[in-house]
């Protein structure tokens, strides 16, 4: 378990450490706590630098006030903001200079604090390729009357651009929608050439879902209205804008649609933010465990102590009375580290796939009266436990795992029940099946815990002052698993709590035994 924790953390950190694009994560106030070297390397600071920064001091100083504004209205109402919608935005580096950027925002909580955290990067050569293509647009505009030799070599150089755009297409299309010009490295990666799709009909080739969407943004340039979107479909995602051309008059009466294939860029965003999860869920779990560990341990070693400190005193004292008591809390101290240590074993031994079913015919009967016997030393004081079996006795099962089920279901009755109070165990032979039920009358399972029982560590809120590890019930549901059994159980608060377990019997069908 240990080693699939580090492995993960290694992964995270490799990834965080050579991500193509600059990872800021800041706090509410907009103080930067974490970067990696990609943002380091975009700004010109050292990582040291950037942590004693704020995100508003990576900004032109005329934009400082209005992203303040900006940043405490993201941080009051969060929500996800993908790259490129809408916003464009410049960063200054250390050396005074600014270059244009894009900004992915995702928000989270950590240890109760909301964060925010940008994926950057920097679009200089986008920005770039857009000024060049607006610059060229405005000029076919212009020219759209002049001489068909002018407007050839126009298109010639427009289409040279275009052909060449990465990851997407460029088209220009009539105000009924039909192409008048597409280019594009993504028609060439579909095997589809320019000149078939001249003069057809652009929402024709688009499926169902995504056509009556394209055809409202297609509109909406006509309008003049100019937009960008993101767009997923089958699993790929993709940057559409718009625009629309003017013709002589100064009416629109074409539109210029520039998609882009981002999907690795998505993919990059979401793997970081699901490692980030990831990371925050293992920290969590040690968090839990070494808190729990440590105060399990720790109560039944003082009582230990304290017991044995007392024990010489009366020894050199010749006080007998008092002795069998801490005799007793020694034994059960001792007892509830063994099954703390049990506890441990069995999960480690699970989480690292090191358990074999070892099969073997025993008498379930004798087996179940052993068993209650031992957990009548550890009962509490005027607790009762019953036992009653019916049908066969003989069945094939893992013995240990049959053992270490039915005691960490008992030890859970003894605990939460109280003094004076029944533990009835049943069994019974049926359908080449054995059903075996432990039913108390304790404390009971809140009801909007129930469905958590069988998580690891879990503790359900009206158990936390009871001694336990939360992983009792976890490792008896991995074993029947093995086993190819089911667990289920029905409980009342304040009335007790009743489990069923049924365990397959594996005498009859040698293949189950190898499994």
């Amino acid at each position: 378990m240990k080693d699939a924790k580090e492995q993960d953390k290694n992964l995270y950190q490799l990834m965080f450490q050579t991500a193509t694009e600059g990872l800021i994560v800041a706090n509410k106030y907009g103080q930067i706590e974490l970067v990696n070297p990609r943002a380091s390397e975009l700004f010109g600071y050292d990582k040291e630098e950037l942590l004693s920064l704020t995100v508003d001091d990576l900004l032109p100083k005329h934009l400082k006030t209005k992203h303040v504004q900006h940043r405490e209205s993201f941080m009051e109402s969060p929500r996800k903001r993908s790259m490129g919608i809408g916003f464009d935005l410049i960063g200054v580096r250390k050396d005074g200079s600014s270059f244009p950027l894009e900004i992915s925002l995702n928000h989270f909580i950590d240890n109760g604090e909301p964060k925010a955290m940008a994926l950057i990067m920097d679009v200089t050569k986008r920005k770039e390729q857009e000024a060049e293509i607006k610059l060229l647009n405005k000029h076919l505009e212009k020219r759209v009357l002049q001489r068909t030799k002018q407007l050839d070599e126009s298109q010639k150089l427009y289409k040279l651009i275009a052909q060449n755009f990465p990851n997407g297409t460029i088209n220009v299309f009539d105000s009924e929608f039909n192409y008048v010009f597409t280019e594009g490295a993504e028609l060439f990666k579909r095997g589809i050439t320019s000149e078939k799709l001249i003069g057809k009909y652009y929402l024709d080739r688009l499926p169902e879902e995504l056509s009556s969407l394209m055809h409202e943004i297609l509109e909406n340039a006509l309008q003049g209205k100019n937009e960008k979107h993101e767009i997923r479909h089958q699993n790929q995602y993709y940057l559409v804008s718009t625009v629309g051309l003017n013709n002589d008059e100064g009416e629109i009466d074409r539109v210029l649609l520039v998609e882009q294939n981002i999907t690795e860029r998505k993919l990059a965003e979401e793997t970081t933010k699901e490692a980030l999860s990831k990371e925050k869920l293992l920290n969590e779990l040690k968090s839990r465990f070494v808190s729990m560990a440590s105060h399990e341990f720790r109560t039944p070693l003082s009582t230990v102590l304290s017991s044995l400190a007392l024990l010489e005193k009366y020894d050199a004292a010749g006080i007998a009375e008092n002795k069998p008591k801490h005799y007793k809390r020694i034994k059960s101290s001792v007892r509830h580290l063994t099954n703390l240590l049990n506890d441990f074993l069995s999960l480690e031994k699970v989480e690292a796939g090191k358990i074999n079913l070892a099969m073997e015919q025993l008498d379930v009967k004798t087996t179940l009266e052993e068993l209650v016997d031992q957990h009548k030393q550890m009962a509490k004081d005027k607790q009762i436990i019953n036992y009653e079996h019916q049908g066969e006795l003989m069945m094939t099962t893992d013995q240990n795992m049959l053992q270490i089920m039915c005691s960490n279901l008992l030890s859970n009755a003894i605990k939460y029940s109280s003094n004076d109070s029944t533990i009835r165990l049943s069994s019974s032979m049926e359908d080449d099946s054995l059903t075996i039920k432990v039913k108390d009358q304790g404390i009971g399972i809140p009801y909007e815990d129930q469905e958590n029982m069988f998580s690891s560590f879990f503790r359900a809120k009206n158990a936390v002052n009871i001694e336990g590890t939360g992983l009792g019930l976890n490792i008896v549901s991995r074993y029947l698993q093995l086993l190819k059994g089911t667990i289920t159980f029905e409980s009342v608060p304040d009335e007790g709590t009743t489990f069923t377990v049924i365990i397959p019997n594996h005498h009859k069908n040698e293949a189950d035994i190898t499994d």
